[in-house]
């Protein structure tokens, strides 16, 4: 390929120091000051390599866990990398993480201004940009609201926004696109296609593979930190949705349910088909829009898909994993009411899908997977993985175990064995039975 390298990666590794039990509240430290915190390595990225041309709409995929946004992050100077090397030749603009980069205590004015600088442009040029960043954002009317009352939709809207007019050589995007709504979701795309005609590079991290296989010149699969494959992007769907329901087929072998779509089948071929395409997802609490969610708060995911071509009966699977990609919740898969699945669901035809799920999660960062599948005959089935939602729970919890269970437990002394030693006032033959002690609720048991 005779077109320039802008980005080239050579055996880059990373690994992090995870702490077996985390001391986040004051609490904590003041029970156990002299607590010593034990640490596990995690290994991130493990010697991956690859070139992004100039130009290149590059996209990364894998599983939750597998290093993609670590690898961006390296990539926009976040990160360093503990070995390797990492050449990039141009302006870089990152649209990382929601929220990064913005003070919430500040306006929108004062944050375009800050992030405009920390994206290569002058604080004149920021301040001269900020009208037509607003205006791309539908946020001119918000323009003097501190970032605190914004919701996830307008901090995503402000933040894309000014990633764009920053006009940098090459754009790197991690999934939170996802939180977007509809309307802006199909400008952020048209923006994308903008960008690749006029020679722009974009690389873009993502669950969404029919995203991947219309946008992306290239993909690159990575898992468990090692590159698997770079190249058609077509091929990298392919082989992203085998990796998934390999290892579906080896928890359903050691006695789990299988992957959230097919329910647990294991002799049906899965072939990566895009169904549908998502066209919003909001997060909803008594009935509000949030983007963060209160520890025990139960929520409501509201997402609309846009049929990408004719379904006949689909079914659904979700999973919800935490911010070091473990599992923490499959619920059982479903369909669509009984009076709707007889007939076929036409080309473009909306389905609203609604998630209410009750909140047991310790404190941290979630992420919520959408399984849409179509059942082709006996032997297999057609499957498309989609990134619904990310969302932070927040409360001052402590943070030990995955999640929170209510229980209601009790404790009660009875008869010792003969000759053992008795606890408590001394019990003969005419004495009654110690009285059963209260239940005790306890509010908050972590599993």
């Amino acid at each position: 390929m005779n077109t320039p390298v802008v980005i080239e990666v050579r055996d880059v590794a990373k690994t992090f120091l995870v702490p077996e039990h985390r001391v986040d509240t004051l609490k904590e430290r003041v029970v156990r000051p002299f607590r010593r915190i034990s640490y596990r390595r995690f290994e991130a990225l493990k010697g991956v390599s690859f070139d992004v041309y100039d130009g290149e709409f590059f996209g990364i995929v894998g599983q939750n866990g597998s290093g993609k946004s670590t690898l961006l992050k390296i990539l926009a100077n976040i990160y360093k990398a503990d070995r390797g090397r990492v050449r990039v030749a141009g302006r870089v603009a990152p649209f990382i993480e929601l929220g990064v980069g913005f003070n919430p205590e500040f306006t929108a004015s004062e944050n375009i201004e800050i992030n405009g600088v920390l994206m290569g442009l002058t604080r004149r040029e920021a301040r001269r940009r900020a009208d037509r960043i607003l205006d791309f954002a539908e946020l001119q009317e918000f323009r003097e609201l501190k970032l605190k009352n914004y919701s996830s939709g307008m901090m995503v809207r402000l933040a894309f926004s000014i990633m764009v007019e920053a006009d940098a050589d090459i754009m790197l995007i991690d999934e939170v696109l996802a939180v977007g709504d509809a309307g802006f979701a199909q400008k952020c795309m048209d923006v994308f296609r903008a960008r690749k005609r006029a020679g722009k590079t974009i690389v873009l991290v993502t669950h969404d593979m029919a995203t991947v296989q219309s946008m992306c010149d290239r993909a690159l699969l990575i898992d468990v930190g090692e590159v698997r494959y770079v190249g058609d992007p077509e091929e990298a769907a392919r082989r992203y949705l085998r990796i998934n329901f390999q290892r579906g087929s080896n928890r359903s072998a050691a006695g789990e349910p299988s992957d959230p779509a097919t329910g647990g089948e294991r002799m049906r071929v899965a072939v990566p088909q895009t169904n549908v395409r998502l066209a919003s997802a909001r997060l909803l609490v008594n009935g509000e829009e949030a983007r963060n969610v209160e520890e025990g708060a139960s929520f409501l995911i509201d997402a609309r898909l846009r049929a990408e071509r004719e379904l006949k009966d689909p079914l659904f699977g979700l999973q919800v994993f935490n911010d070091e990609g473990i599992l923490i919740a499959r619920p059982p898969r479903w369909r669509l009411p009984e009076q709707q699945r007889a007939r076929k669901i036409a080309v473009d035809e909306e389905l609203a899908v609604q998630i209410e799920l009750e909140n047991p999660f310790v404190p941290g960062r979630y992420s919520v997977d959408l399984w849409v599948a179509e059942e082709r005959g006996r032997d297999e089935i057609a499957v498309q993985p989609l990134r619904l939602i990310s969302f932070v729970v927040y409360g001052t919890g402590e943070r030990e175990g995955i999640v929170r269970l209510r229980s209601r437990c009790s404790t009660e002394l009875g008869q010792p064995p003969t000759g053992s030693h008795e606890i408590g006032p001394t019990m003969t033959s005419a004495s009654p039975a110690m009285p059963t002690a209260s239940p005790t609720d306890v509010e908050d048991g972590v599993l």
